[in-house]
């Protein structure tokens, strides 16, 4: 008998909603939750930890949630800690299951066995990638145009350094739309907005936007908010009228230039 992780009363491993959203834009939120299965008893850290950067992208969620609202985009997102699989990283690479994350040691994913990591990939990873890729193809099924949205947030201080600059916009391969984006941010004169800073997408680090928008051809862009700055109700409802326009106004730039 395998190893079964997620009790039967226990939450999915995504929350989808809108998905007949009539927006170009999908969605998705690879790090939207700090929960933790049952089974693995917070994986041996103190609830201080689990509410720390290192579990989830703090804000994200809430910021996606009030973008796609707005949009009326369909919105998929991860529903547990990517300290119990990280839903951005290829399950193959050892950072898939962190043991150590910034500088913090996790109990709970030292020494374990075949069947837990298997266990692992079947409950939580491949369904909410499944059910994106789903989304994906039923939209192309039907002949629609997809804008690819990765929401994430970044901590404002890592490893003891502050970050300076307010959001990020990154991207791999392909800066089409991710340069329309940024533009329409940093139009804003107030705002540092980083140029594939502190982090880039690449092939290695990422899962999402290389699987789902470069492997499909499809205009996308990853963007980072600096997590103090939508740490409570206003912020992510500042934040998510800011990435909107911005999205709008890319869109309707990226539109003009396919034409």
């Amino acid at each position: 008998m395998g190893f079964a992780l997620l009790a039967a009363d226990e939450p999915p491993p995504f929350i989808e909603v809108g998905r007949q959203g009539r927006s170009n834009f999908v969605i998705v939120v690879d790090h939207a939750s700090r929960r933790i299965p049952r089974r693995l008893a917070d994986l041996g850290l103190p609830t201080s930890e689990l509410q720390r950067h290192i579990a989830w992208d703090i804000g994200a969620l809430g910021v996606a949630r009030r973008m796609a609202a707005a949009l009326d985009a369909p919105l998929v997102a991860q529903n547990y800690s990517r300290l119990v699989i990280d839903c951005n990283r290829d399950p193959k690479v050892a950072e898939s299951i962190p043991r150590l994350s910034e500088s913090i040691e996790i109990p709970g994913n030292i020494g374990l066995s075949d069947a837990e990591v298997a266990a692992r990939r079947a409950e939580i990873f491949h369904p909410y990638h499944d059910q994106v890729r789903a989304l994906l193809d039923e939209r192309l099924a039907a002949a629609r145009p997809t804008i690819l949205v990765a929401q994430h947030s970044m901590t404002d201080i890592y490893k003891g350094v502050r970050r300076d600059m307010h959001a990020a916009v990154l991207y791999n391969r392909d800066r089409r739309f991710a340069g329309l984006v940024l533009d329409a941010l940093r139009r804003e004169v107030d705002l540092v907005v980083a140029d594939n800073e502190p982090y880039f997408v690449s092939d290695d680090t990422d899962y999402t936007i290389p699987r789902h928008g470069e492997a499909r051809g499809l205009p996308h862009v990853e963007i980072e908010i600096r997590q103090d700055l939508v740490s409570d109700d206003a912020g992510q409802a500042l934040w998510a009228g800011r990435i909107t326009r911005a999205l709008q106004e890319a869109e309707q730039a990226f539109l003009r230039s396919a034409a």
